[in-house]
């Protein structure tokens, strides 16, 4: 529990200080595939913004903006590049030939709901956009699932927090004091 107080106090800290550039930079970095704490950091904004430390249309509005451009930024990147590099080095991950093959028949036929679901997982989230990119996914239905994807993750971490985190935490008080 201290490493989550910790972390909290450390995206806090950088959100005081920088505000909504601090957010925005965690969730593109995080959503072009670099592991951050993107979804911590959208709940720390929240929590934030109840306290009316930060408005909250600000907060969803950057944070929706740069997961959406993180993720097409990605796109684009497993579109130009990353066919190759799977077809090379995907036996790494035991990525044969056959599996490459299935996985793009998957994104074919679902590749839209992965990408709206795969938002609220936290390596696929990273994934997302090189994936589809990699499998050819085709751009606007890319795009189309990235933005609902994006804002229904927003809505869930990002109002969710906002609106029921003083309730949540006065039930976690009062059960601390009955344990």
């Amino acid at each position: 529990m201290s490493f989550l107080h910790d972390a909290w106090s450390a995206i806090g800290t950088y959100l005081h200080q920088y505000g909504l550039l601090t957010l925005f930079i965690i969730i593109y970095f995080e959503s072009l595939g670099v592991p951050l704490p993107g979804e911590s950091a959208l709940v720390s904004a929240s929590l934030l913004a109840s306290r009316q430390d930060l408005a909250i249309a600000d907060v969803c509005l950057v944070v929706w903006v740069a997961a959406v451009l993180g993720d097409f930024t990605g796109y684009l990147i497993g579109r130009f590049g990353g066919r190759p590099i799977l077809e090379r080095y995907g036996w790494l991950v035991k990525l044969t030939p056959e599996r490459l093959h299935k996985l793009e028949e998957v994104f074919r036929v679902r590749g839209a709901l992965i990408v709206v679901t795969a938002r609220f997982f936290v390596i696929l989230r990273q994934l997302n956009g090189l994936v589809a990119g990699s499998m050819d996914m085709p751009w606007f239905r890319f795009v189309i699932a990235n933005m609902i994807g994006a804002a229904l993750w927003v809505g869930a971490w990002g109002l969710g927090p906002y609106f029921f985190g003083d309730f949540v935490g006065r039930w976690f008080g009062a059960l601390r004091q009955i344990l």
